[in-house]
């Protein structure tokens, strides 16, 4: 594979994934990047989830090291930025691909805690890994970071904190974009649409009454462009282009890899 990446230093939140089968964005982020040449530092809440995805970087002869950090909280951020520096002298990339959803629910029956605790997880971790990570990148002059948020934050769903968290996850990237520009560091997102991924499959089991089967034909006749449902890998190639310097004079980007399912706003 093509060493797009070679000499990069790139961190990646949520690198472990949910069980299933198929491969979920982070992992499949993670190992893209280790074949393009970067060196990889594995973010996951679950470590062994983590290293998981190291074992197979390290198979392929690619480098990375998994680190346990829960990214709802500020310490654990501030740890991840001064390991990943500690261990490979420099912040590239930052991937935030860390996000959870919930029952499709509203503002009269979402219970605050989970409002709290989805909120927690989708947005506040993105504000907490940029105040850590961006100081390194200020120094270096230079730096990508690349926000996963969701087809949900433009389209219409009833899930009410994960669309509006995940519209605060394109906000805070524009917001970011402007900001650092003259720092030469770029932040652009990345919309997933309808997924084939462990999250966006065994996670609507959990709240959804139906089938397998019957899940994966209701998605996939949803999406607009012929061949079904994306893959983990759909969102890895689409963030490995914006962590690239292929897409240097790129920020402030929110690019839908949705099957054209977003076309339809228009």
């Amino acid at each position: 594979m093509e060493k797009r990446l070679e000499g990069k230093v790139a961190i990646v939140t949520g690198a472990g994934q949910t069980p299933g089968q198929t491969i979920g964005n982070g992992k499949a982020i993670a190992i893209l990047f280790a074949r393009a040449g970067a060196k990889v530092m594995l973010v996951d809440i679950n470590l062994d989830s983590a290293k998981k995805t190291q074992e197979v970087i390290t198979r392929e002869g690619g480098a990375a090291f998994a680190f346990a950090a829960d990214v709802s909280r500020s310490d654990d951020c501030r740890r991840i930025a001064d390991t990943c520096v500690e261990q490979y002298g420099r912040i590239d990339i930052l991937v935030n691909n860390v996000g959870i959803g919930g029952e499709g629910l509203g503002p009269v029956n979402l219970k605050e805690e989970d409002w709290e605790r989805i909120y927690n997880t989708n947005a506040k971790s993105v504000y907490l890994t940029c105040k850590y990570a961006i100081p390194y990148m200020e120094q270096q002059e230079s730096g990508s970071i690349v926000n996963i948020s969701s087809i949900a934050s433009i389209c219409a769903t009833p899930m009410l904190a994960y669309k509006t968290s995940k519209s605060a996850v394109n906000s805070m990237t524009q917001a970011i974009a402007f900001m650092y520009a003259r720092k030469g560091i770029r932040a652009n997102a990345i919309m997933p649409g309808y997924m084939d991924t462990p999250m966006a499959i065994e996670g609507n089991l959990k709240y959804r009454d139906i089938s397998r089967e019957d899940l994966i034909k209701e998605r996939v006749a949803r999406i607009p462009l012929k061949g079904g449902m994306g893959t983990g890998w759909d969102t890895a190639y689409a963030t490995l282009f914006l962590a690239s310097d292929e897409a240097k004079f790129i920020t402030g980007a929110i690019l839908p890899v949705d099957g054209g399912q977003s076309a339809r706003i228009g």
